[in-house]
């Protein structure tokens, strides 16, 4: 049977994930809509037969989300290729759009079990763990730039690495207000930023994330973490060499861009 457009193209940009190669860009239709570009991003990760550690929000800057006329984030999975330890090094390549700085968390496999509605009350009693994580955002296809949500999600939601710091056992403390900061000392560049950019914070993200896993029956039977969205924004990379993201009371995390 003669495949579909939708079909070969997703072919091409699951191909490109796996083979860590650029591409030309897909047609509009599949990205310009982030009602589209979901469906796209699900039929492209339904090819891809590596195991997912997680899952990652995407767009939780508010007013990023209005100027775009978005009414909420997105979301993507993480397979386990994509996952690093602080201090790795990463290699980039022109459709890479920047690094972020996030809160990470470590959720139980038992939430793929419970039949609780995830609400702001209950939603702490399935972290194990948190830790400052930094990503490495870009594309797998030849484009720059980001005209909306969809451009994001439909590809792979717009993820290239994720490096996680130290992780520490989850306590309650004021996630709504912690001072962030990413830099790269060998060019002076510094960004600071704040906890209370992420979706009114971190904890809503996550409550976003686990919604939507629920809502699409996914099961991973393990335990996942979650990526709840940059507290500095896409900072642009702007030369070589380590970039440290600290967030105060959890710690700090590290990359070498090359």
């Amino acid at each position: 049977m003669k495949k579909t457009l939708i079909e070969k193209t997703s072919d091409k940009l699951v191909n490109a994930f796996l083979k860590n190669k650029l591409v030309s860009p897909i047609p509009r239709q599949y990205s310009k809509k982030l009602i589209n570009a979901e469906k796209f991003r699900k039929l492209c990760e339904s090819k891809v037969n590596e195991p997912v550690i997680g899952f990652k929000a995407g767009g939780t800057a508010i007013p990023v989300m209005k100027k775009l006329k978005e009414k909420e984030p997105f979301y993507a999975s993480i397979y386990k290729r994509n996952l690093l330890k602080s201090g790795k090094s990463v290699k980039i390549n022109r459709s890479t759009l920047g690094v972020e700085l996030e809160v990470c968390y470590k959720i139980k496999k038992k939430f793929f079990y419970s039949k609780l509605a995830i609400n702001k009350r209950n939603v702490t009693k399935f972290i194990s763990h948190m830790a400052p994580c930094i990503e490495i955002v870009g594309y797998r296809q030849k484009k720059k730039g980001i005209t909306s949500f969809g451009d994001l999600c439909s590809d792979f939601g717009a993820n290239v690495k994720f490096l996680i710091g130290s992780k520490k056992k989850y306590k309650r403390i004021n996630i709504d207000n912690l001072k962030t900061n990413i830099a790269n000392k060998k060019i002076s560049q510094s960004v600071s930023g704040n906890t209370n950019t992420v979706y009114i914070n971190p904890l809503n993200s996550l409550r976003f994330v686990l919604k939507k896993v629920k809502k699409d029956k996914i099961n991973l039977n393990k335990d996942f973490y979650v990526f709840t969205g940059s507290t500095v924004g896409v900072v642009p990379i702007k030369g070589k060499g380590i970039y440290i993201g600290k967030i105060e009371k959890l710690g700090s995390v590290k990359t070498t861009i090359r």
